[in-house]
């Protein structure tokens, strides 16, 4: 795509400095959400876009501070003032070089001045960033009017998340270097003191700034703490001293990096002992940290499982395995919702998120609202299909209060009563490959019930080529399997996962048909529900990771173990 410019408007737009925090998303402050839902222009460095695209709305304008990773390194920063260097992209593309790139001030002006709002985000908080006090000076000598919305400083908030506080009940002082800028003269001031020193630094050079310290007064046993990525999943922490940290390094096979070295945050002080990290790590210490766990549903089925996930530290992955598609045949649908308003029924039952949204787009074409359920009794399986109605505006009549499924719905389901009941019929929307189960306890307890094909469940495409491939060679810690569907789906559209791969299923069944398929369960949900599985995964995720630490071995994810090493079964 060819560089594109800023679109002109009004004179004089506004600049929102936003920090971004360290990494985590869920470190942005409400202010930067809300600045973040306005903005028409987002410029930031590319990890920075990374966090706070997420609440940006659709179509906002993207520029970025550091080009195309793989355009010439020359382009990165002006030669005179080593400023950053931006290209204007479209929210899909990236520009690199020609007249696109010029210093973050002009673009920022440029945008403003032609009336846009502008959300300038950068790493941590706008006060600690070397170049957006210059951005702020420009706008104010335009005229362009400004606010700053301040962001957790990643030399805060990393320690943090990494266990380790930075003062105690003493009131410990606390000083903060950068060592890629820092002078003789700010080494002697922190070495001359006890206190604690947060160092921002490099990986590649955080002994080269241990040695510093050291040179500078403070003694080689202090303790210290190393922590790379902090606030994300891919957060690790060394701890060690300032004399051993890079035999300590040495041991964990860190090696040099080729651009220079990954930021870290290093805490030296006795205060900060990295004794109590033990303790205090709250972050790296959740049962599926790191672990990478594949999700085999659609993204709407997906997403609360997904969050529930995120909470226990792991990275879900959503792979879709099943499609829904219209039937093939929409009259008897048709009818049936027709039927809905003329007061054929007397219950309407849902088993499924995807029945809803059949009955919910159905209605919409015909105009219709919530209000065609006045009077007819509404039942739904499962939390989420329950959800699923609530937003709809219908709150169901019956829910399962036992087993989520057709059995446990049948169990609670009145018999017909010619007396009480003015109608006998029931409309049951679902899928194409629906069991009879319902329709037949429903007839043996006297219901009359339209069983009408709603959707269609097809399989889905195969994922991308690098999933397919993490997915056979061990590239996921685990994978949860909600339905037998979505065990035959999966090995059909991407192959089996490998044996590393932890496999968590649902229920019997599904267990059943995923050793049919050659794979070994390692844990099974106590009752049929996705949040049960979740917890069961993270249950069995932190006894693995307690049974490593009794052991004095590392804690490693399931990926990370040698292929063809032996897997202990265990199922919960």
């Amino acid at each position: 795509m060819s560089p594109t410019t800023l679109p002109a408007g009004p004179e004089h737009g506004h600049v929102t400095f936003l920090g971004a925090g360290p990494g985590d998303p869920g470190l942005l402050t409400l202010r930067a959400v809300e600045a973040l839902a306005n903005a028409d222009v987002l410029v930031a460095e590319h990890d920075v876009l990374d966090v706070v695209r997420t609440h940006a709305r659709q179509g906002v304008a993207e520029v970025h501070t550091d080009t195309d990773p793989s355009a010439d390194s020359s382009a990165q920063a002006d030669p005179g003032t080593g400023a950053p260097k931006l290209a204007v992209v479209d929210g899909t593309s990236t520009t690199a070089g020609g007249p696109a790139v010029r210093d973050a001030a002009h673009l920022v002006m440029e945008a403003a001045r032609g009336g846009r709002r502008v959300v300038r985000a950068v790493t941590g908080d706008p006060g600690l960033d070397t170049y957006a006090a210059e951005e702020m000076l420009a706008c104010a000598a335009a005229g362009v009017p400004f606010e700053v919305v301040p962001g957790i400083a990643t030399a805060v908030g990393v320690p943090a998340y990494a266990g380790v506080p930075l003062r105690d009940a003493e009131g410990a002082d606390v000083r903060f270097v950068d060592a890629r800028t820092a002078s003789e003269r700010c080494w002697t001031e922190v070495g001359a003191s006890d206190g604690t020193v947060v160092v921002s630094t490099t990986l590649d050079s955080v002994a080269a700034a241990a040695g510093e310290l050291v040179s500078a007064g403070r003694k080689p046993d202090t303790p210290l703490s190393v922590t790379v990525a902090g606030t994300t999943t891919r957060q690790r922490t060394w701890t060690a001293t300032l004399g051993t940290i890079a035999q300590t390094l040495k041991q964990a096979k860190v090696l040099p990096s080729p651009d220079g070295g990954r930021p870290v945050i290093a805490v030296v002080g006795e205060r900060s002992a990295s004794a109590r990290r033990d303790q205090l790590s709250w972050f790296e210490s959740k049962p599926l940290f790191g672990w990478k766990v594949l999700v085999p549903r659609t993204k709407e089925q997906a997403a609360s499982l997904s969050d529930q996930l995120r909470s226990y530290g792991a990275v879900p992955h959503e792979v879709p395995t099943i499609a829904v598609e219209p039937p093939r045949t929409p009259q008897q649908m048709e009818r049936a919702v027709k039927g809905l308003v003329t007061g054929r029924y007397e219950w309407i039952a849902f088993t499924s998120v995807n029945a809803v949204k059949a009955v919910r787009e159905k209605f919409e074409e015909y105009g219709l609202d919530a209000r065609a359920f006045a009077g007819i009794k509404v039942a739904a399986v499962g939390e989420q299909t329950a959800k699923a109605l609530i937003a709809f505006g219908v709150k169901p009549d019956l829910v399962p209060s036992g087993e989520q499924s057709a059995a446990g719905l049948l169990e609670d389901w009145p018999p017909y009563d010619p007396v009480f009941d003015p109608i006998d019929r029931v409309f049951l929307p679902r899928a194409d490959i629906a069991t009879e189960t319902l329709v037949a306890g429903l007839i043996e307890l006297g219901w009359e019930v339209d069983d009408v094909t709603a959707y269609r469940t097809v399989r889905a495409s195969p994922p991308p080529a690098a999933t397919r491939e993490a997915i056979k060679g061990g590239g996921f810690d685990a994978v949860l399997f909600t339905s037998s569907s979505t065990v035959r789906n999966l090995v059909g559209i991407a192959g089996k996962p490998h044996n590393v791969t932890v496999i968590a299923c649902i229920g019997p069944a599904t267990a059943k048909t995923a050793e049919e398929h050659g794979l070994r369960v390692d844990v099974m949900a106590p009752e049929p529900s996705v949040h049960k599985l979740a917890e069961a995964l993270a249950e069995f995720g932190m006894r693995r990771r307690a049974a490593a630490i009794e052991a004095g071995d590392p804690v490693t994810r399931p990926s990370e173990r040698r292929p063809g090493a032996r897997r202990r079964r265990s199922t919960t």
